[in-house]
C-alpha cells in the first residue's frame, strides 16, 4: 500500500527553483502539481455603513495523474470555503463544500482564472477584472476586483521554501492591491481584497506543527505578507519568510531574521478547544516598521469537518503603527493552523 501511495505522489511535479511565471495564464490551474489554492480575503464597507470581512477559497487536491477514460474519473478533489465576518453584528459565519472535479460540479480551468464549486465562482471578466460570486445560508457576495499592482511573486528564484530539504516548497504569488465594488448580503459595497495563489506537491515535514500567515494592506500603498512555520516545539522554522511590496510594485524578500512577531494575548475556542494567539505586534527590523494587528472579532475560527477536515483561524484585522517613522493605518487578514493538532494535509 505504501508503494502505491509513493508512486502516486511521485507522479506529481515538485515546485523547483527557476520557475518562470506567465500571466494571465498562471492565474489558472496547474494540475501537474498535487495541491493548489486560490485564496481571496478582504474588507468590505456596505453603503448602509456596515462593515464586513470575507473569505472565499477554492482548493484543488490531485488524486492521481495520467490519462483518464471519462470525465467522471476521479482526478481531483475540490474543497471550498466561504466565510463572512459581520463586524457590526459581532458574528462570524462560514460554509464549506467538497466535490470531485467535473465539468458539472467543481473545476478549475487552465490558462486563465475560472474556478468554481457549485454556485461559488471566481471568473475573469472580458475587461480582465475578476468576479467573485458566493451565496450560502444568510450570506452572499457578488464582487468585481480590479488590481492596482502586478502579481507579487514570493520567495526567491521562483519558489517559496517551506522546509529544509529538496522539494519542500511551492510556487506562490499574491495580488496584494485589489479594489472591490459590488454587493454583500444584497447591499452595495466597496473595499479592498487580497488574493493568494499557491501550487506545489509537498507537505509540512514531520517536525512542523502548522503556520501563522499575515497579509497587511497599509494606507501608504505598501503591503506585507509574512508566514511563520511553527515547529513542534513552538519555535519558528528557519525557512519562515515574507515579502514587502513597495508602492511601485517592487517585491522585497524578508527573511526570518528580519521579522519579529509577538502575540499580545491568547483566546481559547469554545468549539474546538484550541488556544490561539490573539493580537500581534509585527516588526520588520531593517525597514523601521512596527505595527499592531487587532482582530475585528476573536471568534473567526473554521472547523471544516465537511471538506478539508482542518480546523483553522482565518480572521479580519485592523493595523496601526509606523512605517519608516511615519504613522500608518491599514487592514489585513491572519491565518493560523495547527493549534488544535499538527497540521497534516488531507
Amino acid at each position: 500500500m505504501f508503494a502505491v501511495w509513493l508512486a502516486l505522489l511521485i507522479a506529481f511535479r515538485a515546485a523547483a527553483p527557476g520557475y518562470e511565471y506567465a500571466f494571465p495564464g498562471d492565474h489558472g490551474s496547474h494540475p501537474e502539481y498535487k495541491t493548489e489554492w486560490w485564496y481571496y480575503t478582504g474588507h468590505l464597507r456596505a453603503s448602509d455603513g456596515r462593515r464586513f470581512g470575507f473569505e472565499l477559497t477554492f482548493f484543488r487536491v490531485g488524486v492521481t495523474q495520467g490519462e483518464t477514460r471519462s470525465q467522471w474519473d476521479l482526478r481531483h478533489l475540490m474543497p471550498a470555503h466561504f466565510a463572512i465576518t459581520d463586524v457590526d453584528g459581532k458574528s462570524f459565519r462560514f460554509y464549506e463544500k467538497l466535490n470531485r472535479a467535473s465539468p458539472f460540479t467543481a473545476n478549475a480551468a487552465e490558462g486563465k482564472l475560472d474556478v468554481f464549486n457549485e454556485s461559488w465562482r471566481a471568473t475573469t471578466n472580458r475587461d480582465g477584472s475578476w468576479r467573485l460570486v458566493a451565496r450560502e445560508g444568510k450570506d452572499a457576495i457578488d464582487l468585481t476586483l480590479r488590481s492596482r499592482k502586478a502579481p507579487a511573486i514570493h520567495g526567491e528564484n521562483g519558489v517559496s521554501v517551506k522546509a529544509l530539504g529538496a522539494g519542500y516548497a511551492s510556487h506562490y504569488y499574491s495580488m496584494t492591491a485589489l479594489d472591490v465594488t459590488g454587493s454583500v448580503n444584497g447591499v452595495r459595497c466597496d473595499g479592498q481584497a487580497w488574493m493568494d495563489h499557491e501550487f506545489g506537491s509537498s507537505a509540512l515535514r514531520e517536525n512542523q506543527q502548522g503556520w501563522d500567515w499575515f497579509s497587511i494592506q497599509l494606507d501608504n500603498d505598501t503591503e506585507i505578507m509574512l508566514y511563520v512555520i511553527r515547529r513542534n516545539d513552538g519555535t519558528p522554522d528557519v525557512t519562515s519568510s515574507g515579502s514587502l511590496i513597495a508602492s511601485d510594485g517592487r517585491v522585497i524578500h524578508i527573511t526570518r531574521q528580519q521579522m519579529r512577531i509577538t502575540p499580545a494575548r491568547r483566546w481559547k475556542s469554545p468549539k474546538s478547544g484550541a488556544t490561539y494567539p490573539m493580537g500581534w505586534r509585527v516588526e520588520l527590523l531593517p525597514f523601521n516598521v512596527a505595527l499592531t494587528l487587532t482582530p475585528l472579532l476573536e471568534n473567526q475560527e473554521l472547523v471544516t469537518r465537511g471538506s478539508t477536515r482542518i480546523t483553522y483561524w482565518e480572521g479580519a484585522v485592523d493595523a496601526s503603527g509606523s512605517f519608516g517613522g511615519t504613522p500608518v493605518r491599514g487592514e489585513g487578514y491572519v491565518e493560523m493552523t495547527g493549534y488544535d493538532k499538527a497540521f497534516r494535509a488531507p
